[in-house]
Parts: C-alpha cells; sequence; structure tokens
C-alpha cells in the first residue's frame, strides 16, 4: 500500500520535515527518546519532507505496480465505463453553464471511447427547478439525481462521499467538474478517496487514439508552457476544467427523449459539517463571464484615463470590460475583470483585445472566444496568433474611430 514511511531507528525528531512541508503532511510528536515524525491526512506524498530529511528515515511506499501483471491491470481498468460530468447548480436549483460545456466535451470524448455520458445531479429535496431534462437535452445520456436536504448546501465532504459511493459502484472512466471554486474543492476530496489522479484547470481534454487514456493538458511553470497529463494506472480519471473553455452544445430534444434519469440515494452515514446562516450575493455587474461581446484591455492602453474609451466601446457594443492581470496589480480594475489562467476563462461571441500582448497565461483564458479582433502596435505581438482579425496601429486611437463609427 502506498504512503509515507518513517523509520523510528533513524528519525531523531528533528522537525525539519514539518518545515519542509507546505501541506500540513507530517507533523512530530512526543517527548524524547519517544519523540518522533508521522503523516497525516494532508499529506500528497509530494516527496519535500524525504528531501529534506538529514538522517534519510522518510520514504514514500508506492502501490502503483506491486504484484499485478500488465495483464491484470488491463482486465481491472477494462471494468470502468463511461464519463461522468458533476453538474453543479446554483442556489435556486439551476445548474450552473460550465455543466453544460462539459456535457458538450463529454459527449466527443464518448464518441472516441464508445462508452456513454452521465450527469451527476445533487439537488435539495425541495429544490424548486429540476434541471436532469435539461442535462439529457445538452448530451447526457443518463442522470444520477439525488433529491436529500442534505445535498441542498454544497458541502464538499457530503458531495464526496455521495459520488465515491456511486463510483464504487458504479465505476466510471472518467469524471469531469468544472473549476468553480466548489468543484476545485469537492474534487481533490473525491481523488483522495478513490486513491486516483486529478488534473486541475485543464483547457484542453482529448484520448489518445494508440491507449485510449485521457489526455489532460493545462497550462504549467506559471503559463509558460503547456503539459499533458495521463492517468495510466487508476480509475477514474478526473479532471477540472475552467468555465468558459468550451462552448455548451446545442439543445437536442430527440436525446432527451431517448436518455433516462435515475433515481439515487445518500447514504445515511454523511452527515453535513457545514452550516449556512447566510448568503450574500455578488452584483450582476461583477460577471464577464457570461458576456457575449467582451473588450479586453492590456498594460499597451497606456494610463488608467484610456480605461474609459475601452469602456465606451464595451457599452456601445452592448458587452462589458475585462483586463489583464497587471492592469488588476496597478489597482485600475477589480480583479472580477481579469481575463485567463489567474483570473476567468471566457468564451463571448466577440472579443476585442486592446493593447494586450498576448502571454500565454492570458490566451488560455480566452480559448472559447469565437472570434477575436486584436489590435496592437506591435506588428510581432503574440496575441495576433491566435486573432481572428489583426490590426496593427494604437489601441486607443482605434478604439476612439471604431466607437465614433458605430454610434453613427
Amino acid at each position: 500500500m502506498s504512503g509515507l514511511l518513517v523509520d523510528k531507528d533513524l528519525c531523531i525528531g528533528c522537525g525539519l520535515c514539518v518545515k519542509a512541508c507546505g501541506n500540513a503532511g507530517i507533523v512530530v510528536e512526543g517527548e524524547r527518546p519517544n519523540r518522533f515524525a508521522h503523516a497525516t491526512d494532508g499529506c500528497i506524498l509530494c516527496g519535500a519532507c524525504v528531501q529534506t530529511c538529514p538522517k534519510k528515515a522518510i520514504s514514500i511506499a508506492r502501490d502503483e505496480d506491486g504484484d499485478e501483471t500488465p495483464q491484470q491491470r488491463a482486465s481491472r481498468l477494462a471494468a470502468y465505463k463511461d464519463v461522468w460530468v458533476f453538474a453543479q447548480v446554483d442556489q435556486t436549483g439551476r445548474a450552473l453553464p460550465v455543466a453544460f460545456e462539459l456535457l458538450g466535451r463529454a459527449r466527443e470524448l464518448a464518441a472516441i471511447r464508445g462508452c456513454r455520458v452521465v450527469a451527476l445531479l445533487g439537488q435539495g429535496a425541495t429544490a424548486p427547478q429540476d434541471q436532469a431534462p435539461a442535462l439529457l437535452a445538452a448530451g447526457a445520456d443518463e442522470v444520477l439525481l439525488c433529491r436529500d436536504d442534505r445535498l441542498a448546501t454544497l458541502d464538499a465532504r457530503v458531495y464526496a462521499h455521495w459520488i465515491c459511493d456511486m463510483a464504487g459502484e458504479r465505476k466510471p472512466e472518467i469524471i469531469l467538474y468544472g473549476a468553480t471554486a466548489f468543484g476545485r474543492e469537492l474534487a481533490p476530496g473525491v481523488a483522495v478517496r478513490l486513491q486516483t489522479g486529478l488534473t486541475a484547470d485543464c483547457t484542453v481534454l482529448d484520448i489518445d487514439p494508440a491507449t485510449g487514456l485521457l489526455q489532460q493538458t493545462r497550462p504549467a511553470f506559471g503559463g509558460n508552457l503547456m503539459a499533458t497529463i495521463e492517468c495510466p494506472r487508476h480509475r477514474p480519471q478526473m479532471a477540472t476544467v475552467r468555465p468558459g473553455i468550451f462552448a455548451a452544445p446545442q439543445v437536442d430534444a430527440l436525446h432527451a427523449e431517448r436518455g433516462r434519469i435515475t433515481q439515487v440515494a445518500l447514504a445515511d452515514a454523511w452527515r453535513p459539517s457545514v452550516r449556512v446562516d447566510a448568503i450574500e450575493h455578488a452584483g450582476a455587474t461583477d460577471i464577464i463571464t457570461d458576456a457575449d461581446v467582451l473588450v479586453v484591455a492590456g498594460r499597451g492602453i497606456g494610463s488608467k484615463k484610456n480605461l474609459a474609451v475601452a469602456q465606451r466601446l464595451a457599452d456601445v457594443l452592448g458587452g462589458k470590460l475585462g483586463c489583464t492581470r497587471p492592469l488588476v496589480e496597478s489597482g485600475w480594475l477589480e480583479y472580477w475583470h481579469q481575463v485567463g489562467q489567474t483570473g476567468v476563462s471566457v468564451s463571448p461571441k466577440l472579443l476585442i483585445s486592446l493593447g494586450v500582448s498576448g502571454a500565454i497565461q492570458h490566451v488560455a483564458g480566452t480559448g472559447g472566444a469565437r472570434t477575436v479582433i486584436a489590435v496592437n502596435e506591435d506588428p510581432n505581438a503574440p496575441i495576433f496568433g491566435s486573432a481572428t482579425y489583426r490590426v496593427v496601429g494604437d489601441c486607443v486611437e482605434v478604439a476612439r474611430e471604431l466607437t465614433a463609427r458605430l454610434q453613427a
């Protein structure tokens, strides 16, 4: 069995391993001579403590291979089928847009694998919105629906146990989650309990034609390269995907009629550990992910006063204003405007980029845009590589002229 091992004959209880761990995954307890290190539930087997230990008392045992032959592994993995999508709902019981976006991509992955798409829908017993038919129309072959008041609150522990119980019984090959605040909390808990891998913030999902493995691509090393990750030995293969990365599929009423809704239960043992006393909603303007038209300002806009030019263009087009990370760091705009790897991913019908250089961290968040118009004084700006239309010129002057012509 895999895990962190501490040799008590070598451990001197110095505590250097505790300082090296960034996850509270190891502690030193006891009084000398019985003072030793041991792992906690926070250990992710990263190996930082192993490298730090001056006495070489710490090691990691992994059971990836064990005594399992390739034939036995192939037989074990073959028992896993279907692509699952966790359909998170909002406070009104309506499925978030990212659930439909994931169903669209899951439909394509399932076609390659020759399997089904299953949506996981958990709601309170009295939730006013019945989203199961909508999920079927978006591509799910089956919706596993659990109506239970314990799921009315987004308690990651309860949801994780619910998903793990179903996964243990039904054995999905792939589970996809939206990289929302709750999705990012839930998915790791499921991965730990199922002893499988998880790739966060993916921008590309594909199937390796040779192995059939899910290829999970995400920005790495601060966005300076794209890493493709696979999980060859464990199931299910799991990934979180930012909202706005994939396009939502067209509604298919015929597919909805062919699909089915299966009522499932939550085990009595799982009880919420969170009580919600009040909910404070963000203002309606604090959202750019749902904008059909988005004007994004970068450092090339020159100064804070020129943001008014970009805002007027957005207003004339009936859109919203976004920006790159440097503008947020300079205090010109609030964080919710930020587009990119460390901001939000967007998929507008039209995106106008003003003075944006086009670093990979930014482009990773705009891959879902249908049409991109990029304006930059530098003819070699990286942003032009992902633009539909390219304009070389002063972005402020171009924005002013475009606004004037649209108003006329």
